[in-house]
This record gives C-alpha cells, sequence and structure tokens, in this order.
C-alpha cells in the first residue's frame, strides 16, 4: 500500500508542478477574465475530510481495543463524510461549468483535472472503507491481521492530506500572485 500511496503522491505531484509551471508562465494566474476559486465550498470540503480522518483514526483505535461498535460506527460517519465531500464538490462544480469550462484554457483544465481526479480518490476511498467495513461486519478481519483495515485507512488519510495540498495550491496560492 505505500508503494502504490508513493505512486499516487508522484502522480499528484506532477500534475501540481504542471499547474505551477503552467502559471509562471503566463502573466496573470488565473488567467485574465477567469476568477479566482471561491473559497466557501473547499473550506466546507477541508472540514468534512478533516473530521472524517480524525472520525476514522478513533476507529481504528477502537478496533485495535477491540472495540468493534466504536470502528463501525466510525467507519460509517467517515463514509458519510466522504460522501457529502462529493456532493459538495459536485455543487461546486455544477456552479463553476456555469461561467467556465475545462476546455477554455489552461488554467480551466488542469484546475478540473486535479480536482476531479482527486474526487475520484475519494470515491475510491469511500468504496475501499465500505469493503473494509463489510470484511469487519462479516468477522473476516482479525485484530492480529487488520489489513483491511489498516490499508483503507492509510489510503484515506492519504487523500485527505492530498487535499490539503491541493486546497493550498489550486485555492490559495492564486491569491498570492
Amino acid at each position: 500500500m505505500v508503494l502504490f500511496l508513493l505512486n499516487e503522491a508522484t502522480l499528484f505531484a506532477s500534475l501540481i508542478g504542471g499547474y505551477f509551471y503552467l502559471g509562471l508562465g503566463n502573466r496573470s494566474w488565473p488567467p485574465a477574465g477567469t476568477p479566482k476559486p471561491e473559497l466557501r465550498l473547499p473550506l466546507v470540503m477541508t472540514a468534512l475530510l478533516l473530521s472524517s480522518s480524525i472520525v476514522l483514526f478513533f476507529g481504528e483505535k477502537g478496533f485495535e481495543q477491540g472495540k468493534r461498535i466504536r470502528y463501525r460506527i466510525a467507519t460509517l460517519v467517515t463514509i458519510l463524510l466522504g460522501l457529502g465531500f462529493l456532493f459538495v464538490q459536485a455543487r461546486e462544480y455544477a456552479d463553476k461549468l456555469k461561467a467556465h469550462s475545462p476546455s477554455e484554457n489552461a488554467y480551466e483544465s488542469i484546475f478540473f483535472t486535479i480536482t476531479g481526479l482527486h474526487g475520484t480518490h475519494v470515491a475510491f476511498g469511500v468504496l475501499f472503507l465500505v469493503w473494509a467495513l463489510c470484511r469487519e461486519w462479516s468477522g473476516t478481519t482479525h485484530p492480529r491481521y487488520p489489513l483491511a483495515i489498516k490499508n483503507s485507512s492509510l489510503y484515506w488519510h492519504f487523500v485527505d492530506g492530498v487535499w490539503l495540498v491541493i486546497l493550498t495550491c489550486l485555492y490559495l496560492s492564486p491569491r498570492w500572485y
């Protein structure tokens, strides 16, 4: 899982490097006529993901202590928070697509590529957590060998960490140019 996440980190680093490369090659970034990204919805999305990681962490610790109900509740809450993130992201896309399209310019293209790829990772993370929860619920995950739980949690925390980088680079950095 660690090697897989390093691969995914490289993918996101390449895309974010491309974002800054494009930004440094332009006089203004985002390009003239393109508004800086709104912060209201991304901050809600940040709160959803950060709280989901905290909840999942306590659920993992509960599983390690033999408190399976705590793990189940925490994982269900994490799944709901992840779905909330996806719902808010869809709302952000609907608002943004009213005025701008991914094919409009390089800025819009890279913005939608990075945030869309991250949304795909969140959706996969939700499915991964559902799978781990089903394994635990069926009794096929043992506290001594919690590979499904550990891997799904590690993936979820990674996705949350990537979001913080995306928030900083795509939503906050245009205010610093």
